[in-house]
């Protein structure tokens, strides 16, 4: 099992580690998701909030409340999406991250599609991958 990831950001800004595995892949089609991403779906693995480090520009890295408990943040140079937190929910002390930032190779095992009620009409999910709600 990977253990140890890095990423960054599209214009290099902000970089990253991780210094655990990723767990609880989940491809989100929340309205608020593919906007913040500009795609059908957004990807994200978790890990331990103490687990990941900004290896630079911290302050290039921004903060956006997107509903009451959840954070995105983001590159405020080139807008890449690279966390997403909930600070109110059973997780509190996880992290997601774009799975698209990592730089590192990535297997992601078991993985799920969550918020399908609201995929994209023109998006179809062909895969074996379990659907929530």
């Amino acid at each position: 099992m990977d253990e140890f990831h890095q990423g960054s950001c599209l214009c290099g800004a902000v970089t990253y580690e991780v210094s655990a595995p990723l767990k609880a892949v989940s491809h989100c089609h929340c309205g608020k998701c593919r906007k913040a991403h500009g795609t059908a779906f957004a990807s994200y693995a978790s890990a331990p909030r103490s687990a990941v480090s900004i290896s630079s520009s911290v302050e290039a890295l921004k903060r956006f409340q997107s509903s009451p408990g959840i954070t995105r943040q983001f590159c405020s140079n080139c807008g890449t999406s690279l966390f997403w937190s909930d600070a109110n929910g059973a997780y509190a002390d996880w992290i997601s991250i774009a799975v698209g930032t990592l730089d590192t190779p990535f297997h992601a095992g078991k993985q799920r599609h969550t918020c399908v009620s609201e995929k994209m009409s023109w998006f179809k999910i062909e895969d074996r991958w379990p659907q929530e709600r």
